[in-house]
């Protein structure tokens, strides 16, 4: 565990940077926001015009707004930069569903022209939010994460592309079910992957360290929360001890998974929507048996110890916020259970 996490946010920048952000209407993005600004960085960020995010009370609060279509060039260059300097982009974005159609034209196509936009008004520095699991890159989304990871070394910017692990939301959309009497749902026996979590705050605060540290340029930086990597299972089992209840797993078989996705595959060959079904059930396989941590390229294993751990927030205290009422799950287009 480290303090760089405090220290992120207890101090201004001794550079304080104007810094472009796409992405801001997410959860990480939103925490982007606060940690720029609370280091004393100018913010201006992106927005789709009718995301109404803008209308949430002191949600962006310090920082400027502009509205656009991140997915057109000339808005993006017109209504975005507007020919003015910038001394980064830091980019929260990523496309909402992971479908093959969606991932291109936002982990990709829209990465790359914001990319071209900021080259063109000299921007000289770019963070990227990618994800630890193109490591063994088996779905479309993570293809086009890896080729906008690669337009961006090929840039000529300095850049830091953070791939993180596990998010908190990812892992509580279970918390109501349990509270309301159901089952922990696990595939397997609950123990076929692990990973660290890590919180909103703490990424956010390495992305924007990432703007100031010279050892994180020009690198891809895996990344984790603090503490040991957990198992479903022991999601499961924390969370019973919350709720002070005995702990009740109701096992999926990974087959199943695998005969769903057939059954909507062949289906999908006909009626497209379920092709699209077919794919969201491909990623929710992904997230059943690959873990969020390093991959040993020599040993094809995932390794805990080697994943490096930053921050202070607990995965286990945010379940206990959740329970209180003090912290709330929006699960999105991501949800599972």
């Amino acid at each position: 565990m480290t303090d760089e996490a405090t220290e992120v946010t207890a101090k201004p920048s001794v550079s304080p940077r104007r810094v472009f952000v796409l992405g801001a209407t997410g959860s990480i993005g939103r925490a982007t926001v606060r940690a720029l600004l609370a280091r004393g960085h100018e913010v201006v960020a992106f927005l789709r015009p009718r995301s109404g995010m803008d209308k949430v009370p002191g949600l962006f609060e310090g920082a400027s707004l502009r509205f656009g279509q991140v997915t057109d060039p000339a808005s993006l260059a017109r209504d975005g930069f507007q020919g003015e300097r910038f001394d980064a982009l830091i980019s929260c974005l990523a496309s909402r569903t992971g479908v093959p159609k969606d991932a291109w034209a936002i982990d990709y196509q829209a990465h790359v022209d914001a990319l071209a936009a900021a080259k063109h008004a000299g921007v000289p520095q770019m963070v990227l939010l990618s994800a630890i699991c193109v490591q063994r890159p088996l779905l479309a989304f993570q293809h086009a994460k890896l080729a906008c990871e690669a337009a961006l070394i090929e840039s000529g910017l300095t850049y830091s592309i953070v791939r993180p692990t596990a998010f908190f939301k990812s892992l509580s959309g279970q918390i109501a079910r349990v509270q309301r009497g159901k089952p922990f749902m696990v595939f397997g026996d609950g123990t076929l992957t692990a990973c660290k979590p890590i919180s909103d705050r703490d990424l956010a605060n390495y992305l924007v360290y990432c703007l100031e540290d010279e050892s994180r340029h020009n690198r891809i930086l895996p990344i984790g929360g603090p503490g040991e990597a957990v198992t479903p299972r022991e999601q499961g089992e924390r969370l019973f001890a919350l709720l002070g209840k005995a702990p009740r797993f109701k096992q999926v078989p990974v087959k199943l998974l695998d005969g769903i996705i057939w059954a909507l595959a062949t289906f999908g060959r006909v009626a497209p929507p379920l092709a699209e079904k077919a794919e969201l059930a491909r990623i929710g396989r992904y997230y059943a048996t690959e873990s969020m941590l390093l991959l040993n390229p020599e040993t094809g294993r995932y390794d805990a110890a080697a994943t490096p751990s930053y921050g202070s927030d607990s995965l286990f205290d945010f379940y206990e916020r959740v329970i209180k009422g003090e912290a709330s799950v929006d699960l999105g287009d991501h949800a599972v259970f």
